[in-house]
C-alpha cells in the first residue's frame, strides 16, 4: 500500500496551472494518475489529442471542464466523470469566464499510452497539424512544435 498527500508532490510545467504526477509517488505500475488544477483557459493537454493504447478517465472534483471531442463539446461538472477509449480525440479546458478553477483527477490505463497524436493550430501552415512537445531552449518551460513546418505553436511554463 502507498499513501500520498497530493500537495506534497511537485507540480510540473505544462498547459495546466497545477499538474501533480502521482503515478510514481503511489508506486503505480499499470495506471497513470495525475492531479490537475486548471485556471480559466488552462487545459489538461497540450492540444487536441488521442492515445493509441490508453483509455483515459477524468473525474472533475470541482468546477466545470469543457471537452472538445469528435462529437462536439461536452461539459463535465463537479462530481461527474468522463471516459475516452484508446484512439478517441479529446481536449479538456476550463472555459470559466471568472476566476473559477477546475480541480480534477486524470487516470490512464495502461500507464504507457502508446503513440500520441497531438494536434494544434499552426499559423504558418494555416491548419491544425500534428505536433511534438519539447523542452524550451531557455528555462524550464516546454514548447509545442509543428511536425510539418517546424514552427512553434505553443509555449508552456
Amino acid at each position: 500500500m502507498e499513501k500520498v498527500r497530493v500537495e506534497e508532490v511537485e507540480s510540473r510545467a505544462g498547459p495546466a496551472d497545477v499538474k501533480r504526477p502521482l503515478t510514481t509517488a503511489l508506486g503505480a505500475t499499470d495506471l497513470a494518475v495525475n492531479y490537475f488544477e486548471l485556471a480559466p483557459g488552462d487545459s489538461f493537454a497540450f492540444g487536441y489529442h488521442a492515445h493509441s493504447d490508453q483509455e483515459e478517465v477524468f473525474y472533475v472534483q470541482s468546477g466545470t471542464v469543457t471537452f472538445e471531442t469528435e462529437e462536439g463539446q461536452v461539459e463535465v461538472s463537479s462530481g461527474e466523470l468522463v471516459r475516452f477509449a484508446p484512439g478517441e480525440y479529446q481536449r479538456g479546458v476550463n472555459e470559466a469566464e471568472n476566476d473559477s478553477r477546475a480541480v480534477a483527477l486524470a487516470l490512464g490505463a495502461p500507464q504507457e499510452s502508446g503513440d500520441l497524436d497531438l494536434r494544434r493550430e499552426c499559423s504558418d501552415c494555416g491548419d491544425r497539424t500534428s505536433n511534438t512537445v519539447q523542452r524550451a531552449d531557455e528555462g524550464a518551460g516546454l514548447v509545442t512544435i509543428c511536425e510539418e513546418c517546424g514552427a512553434e505553436t505553443g509555449r508552456f511554463e
